[in-house]
Formats: structure tokens, C-alpha cells, sequence
């Protein structure tokens, strides 16, 4: 059923309302992805954060042109979503996961991260950025790592040594 030029409004209101609250936008194309696959997707993405949108490509295009963002929009093909969060990095490694998941139902299309256009490969690139915690995890280690290498050679020598005489 087509939809009135007063839903389309609404839609594109909608879609300007997600895109200035949002720290990152993720383009998606979600073809062929079923009704309950997309259901599951959803809830997973609510749990960290993020929103999903289906629209169509042209009244997001519209949304799109009147928050005017760096760069070149790369071209939005197939079924159209749009995932949204507050966390820059959460809506793009979201999708990410169900690409995997959902292999040639759900892939990335590009993006707006920063306010700037982002392309398909860039957008893969943010995604593989893991989470802040596993990135504190991965400093603390970074810095300990030295400190436990003295530690073990000082034993060492320490066991090699000989034993005081009195």
C-alpha cells in the first residue's frame, strides 16, 4: 500500500530526529534477511545500544541531504536499514556481528561516523575496533608485560645464584 505524502513526512522527521541524536549512522543492506532473523537482530542490537530503521532509500536520501555531512554518500542498494547508536563504535560492530552471522542477507553498506561519509571498507575497518574494555585490557597488559619480564629474569638470577656463605 502506498503511503501518504503526511506518513512521508513523518518518516524523513523521524529519520532527521535518529540522525542528529546519533553519533554514528550504519548504512545496511539487509536483502533477503527474514522477518524473525531480523527480529533476533534487533533485540541484540537494543541490548548494546543501538537502533534499527528500516526506511526507504529515497526518504532517507531526503533526511540525508538536509544534515548535510562531509564528504560523498556512498549509494544505498537493496533493502534499506539504518542502525543508529549514542556509542560511535557500537551500531557499526553490531551489524558486523550479524554479517557474519547472516552471511549474504546483511552487509554493510557505509556509513556517516564522525560527521563525515564513510564507504563500506571504512566502515569494516571502525566495526573490527574492539570494545573499550578489551582495549583497557590490552593497555594494562601492554604495560605490565615489561614489569613481569624483570620479575621472572630477577628469579631467575636469583635461583642461580650461589647462597651466601656466613
Amino acid at each position: 500500500m502506498a503511503r501518504t505524502k503526511e506518513q512521508k513526512k513523518e518518516i524523513i522527521e523521524k529519520l532527521e530526529t535518529i540522525m542528529g541524536g546519533a553519533k554514528s549512522l550504519v548504512f545496511v543492506n539487509i536483502h533477503g534477511l527474514q522477518v524473525s532473523d531480523s527480529t533476533v537482530m534487533r533485540k541484540a542490537l537494543k541490548a548494546d545500544g543501538v537502533g534499527l530503521f528500516v526506511a526507504k532509500k529515497t526518504l532517507t536520501s531526503r533526511a540525508l541531504d538536509s544534515k548535510k555531512y562531509e564528504g560523498t554518500a556512498p549509494d544505498l542498494i537493496g533493502e534499506f536499514a539504518l542502525a543508529y547508536g549514542e556509542d560511535l563504535i557500537a551500531p557499526a560492530r553490531g551489524v558486523y556481528n550479524f554479517q557474519g552471522k547472516f552471511k549474504d542477507k546483511v552487509s554493510i553498506v557505509g556509513g556517516v561516523f564522525e560527521g563525515k561519509y564513510m564507504n563500506k571498507e571504512e566502515m569494516t575497518v571502525i566495526a573490527s575496533i574492539p570494545p573499550l574494555k578489551t582495549l583497557q585490557g590490552m593497555f594494562v597488559n601492554l604495560i605490565n608485560s615489561p614489569i613481569q619480564g624483570l620479575v621472572m629474569a630477577l628469579d631467575q638470577i636469583s635461583k642461580k645464584a650461589p647462597a651466601p656463605q656466613a
